[in-house]
């Protein structure tokens, strides 16, 4: 339980600046929850004594340290605020004049004003306006952010600028790279074109050249049936001197006599007389291809003979149903088809 005794006196300006009492015994006072008396009775407003109430003395002390902290700004907003507190308790607080460094500001207070009426009507937080504290280069400041602002949103346009330039800059070269592919492929397909043309050429010359130098191979292995001769009949050539009513061989007439060669290498299978034919001879070759000889005047193989080409095997004549000398030739498939003598040899290489 709380103590009623009455609280201490606290110690007054002269007996605590005194020359008599030692400075190391001076404490600051500060009462405690045992001397300070309990509140009775109705709440009063607070007198006020030697020009400043205790109430505003506490409120000094308070705008001293908000201006200490910087925020004398915010306490000038705000208006006085008058604050109760019981009798037993502002009978026990100090004088303002007694507190240290308030002292001297009430001083300077009521000198400068030469009266103690100005110091209490007007509240401690209106000496110092918020306007007289107020940074002197606030408009230098919001000169310096719209120049900031200014030069950011520059910046960005450049930024932006430099950006559509780059894309322009990439699609161009893009374009010009598509074109330049473009035109590569075309001259690409072009030289292949062009490249293939000549193969094509070059395929063609290689198998005439291949055909020739086969005919020149089966001209020197292939010879013509006879020499000095005149063409008279040709093979299908109709009339009705041939009993089948065309003629089935070549004719080349000759004079009597005249020497009669194998066309290829091959075999004698027939030697001999041959009614309408005469004495004919039939050469097989290595491909069962049979070349008949008719109309002879002689022959000098015989069947069952092999003989090489060029080698005589006989000699034009006007034996069996001739109107003058010549040489039937027929030329037959090993099927045994008739095939035109003509075509065939020159297919072989000969000029007939």
């Amino acid at each position: 339980m709380a103590s009623n005794m009455p609280a201490p006196e606290a110690p007054t300006a002269s007996s605590r600046f005194s020359g008599d009492t030692p400075e190391a015994s001076f404490g600051e006072w500060n009462p405690t929850e045992e001397t300070v008396r309990p509140v009775r009775g109705r709440h009063r407003v607070v007198k006020q004594r030697g020009g400043l109430a205790r109430s505003s003395t506490v409120l000094g002390v308070g705008v001293i340290a908000a201006v200490g902290a910087g925020g004398i700004a915010t306490a000038q907003d705000k208006p006085a605020v008058s604050i109760s507190l019981p009798d037993a308790l502002t009978d026990s607080l100090p004088e303002a004049a007694s507190l240290p460094g308030v002292g001297s500001l009430i001083a300077d207070s009521d000198a400068d004003s030469g009266s103690g009426t100005t110091a209490d009507t007007a509240p401690l937080t209106a000496m110092v306006p918020v306007a007289e504290t107020a940074p002197s280069g606030a408009e230098d400041r919001s000169a310096g952010a719209g120049e900031a602002l200014r030069a950011r949103i520059l910046q960005q346009a450049e930024q932006q600028r430099a950006e559509a330039d780059a894309e322009a800059k990439a699609a161009a070269e893009k374009a010009a790279a598509e074109a330049a592919a473009a035109e590569a492929a075309k001259q690409q397909s072009e030289a292949e074109a062009k490249a293939a043309e000549e193969k094509r050429k070059a395929e063609e010359a290689a198998r005439a050249k291949a055909e020739a130098e086969r005919l020149a191979r089966l001209a020197a292995s292939y010879a013509l049936p006879t020499s000095s001769y005149t063409l008279t009949s040709t093979y299908g050539q109709a009339g009705s001197m041939w009993s089948s009513g065309y003629h089935t061989g070549l004719d080349f007439a000759a004079p009597t006599g005249t020497p009669v060669k194998a066309v290829h290498g091959g075999t004698v299978t027939s030697a001999g007389w041959s009614g309408s034919y005469g004495y004919r001879i039939v050469l097989e070759l290595e491909d069962g291809t049979e070349v008949w000889y008719a109309h002879l005047s002689s022959m000098t193989a015989s069947a069952g003979q092999k003989v090489a080409t060029g080698e005589t095997i006989g000699r034009v004549g006007a034996t069996g149903n001739v109107t003058g000398p010549h040489l039937h030739l027929e030329v037959h498939s090993p099927g045994g088809s008739g095939l035109d003598p003509l075509a065939w040899l020159r297919g072989k290489g000969l000029t007939v």
